[in-house]
């Protein structure tokens, strides 16, 4: 049996062997789905996040924090210097 000649281009040699075109997880299928139902939900999501998370820091107020922490001890639930 003859074997065909294979053109190799920069494409094949790279290719990742896990990878699988067609294949959508039932996950990723219904939170398409759910985009496609509810356009604003991104929107709504970006401002609960802008909500909690993005906030600008004072690191100057920050820097006096740390500078006041006091060291733990190595074993934090002993009570006494016994």
């Amino acid at each position: 049996m003859a074997r065909k000649a294979v053109k190799c281009t920069k494409e094949v040699l790279f290719m990742n062997i896990f990878r699988r075109p067609d294949y959508k997880s039932e996950a990723t299928q219904f939170i398409d789905q759910l985009k496609a139902g509810k356009p604003e939900l991104e929107t709504q999501q970006r401002q609960g996040r802008a909500l909690l998370w993005d906030k600008w820091v004072d690191r100057l107020a920050w820097k006096g924090f740390r500078s006041a922490q006091v060291p733990q001890k190595p074993y934090v639930y002993q009570t006494s210097g016994k």
